[in-house]
């Protein structure tokens, strides 16, 4: 009888702790898609929004969008440019000379040789600001990655 009841209260615990144990797991999985509201990411919109990439120059589908619209942050959809702030830099990648006001978030590099910008919203790496470039009357140029952001286009 005590045997059978060690035997019982032993998986009981077992079952209690395997439980809690997936539950963490699934806790941080969903951590990573995106329960706070964010979008599920590729691994390519991963590699750039949370591990700080940069996708290849010249390969953004968003690089020569030339349509009138509001750009997005691919992970949270929060507005970041309007499309009359978009020029043509020939850098590579889209090219903005203003951002939707308190939008982006500007964070020097740590080697002190870059600026990176985020979206204000959820952190996400857009790309990098350069100032004193003269493509523009603003002197700004927000480098962006296209598969940073979703482009919206106007109704």
């Amino acid at each position: 009888m005590i045997n059978k009841l060690i035997l019982i209260m032993g998986f009981v615990m077992m079952t209690g702790l395997i439980a809690c144990a997936q539950k963490q797991d699934k806790e941080k999985t969903t951590k990573t898609t995106g329960t706070m509201g964010w979008n599920k990411l590729t691994k390519e919109e991963e590699d750039v929004i949370v591990r700080k990439g940069t996708e290849y120059p010249g390969t953004g589908k968003l690089l020569n969008n030339t349509a009138k619209g509001t750009y997005t942050c691919k992970r949270c959809n929060a507005a970041l440019y309007r499309s009359e702030s978009k020029f043509e830099s020939e850098c590579g990648w889209p090219s903005f000379d203003d951002e939707i006001k308190g939008a982006v978030i500007r964070i020097p590099d740590g080697d002190g040789s870059r600026t990176e910008i985020v979206c204000a919203n959820c952190k996400a790496h857009l790309g990098h600001v350069f100032l004193g470039e003269g493509f523009t009357a603003k002197n700004t140029r927000n480098c962006v990655n296209s598969v940073s952001m979703n482009f919206v286009p106007d109704k």
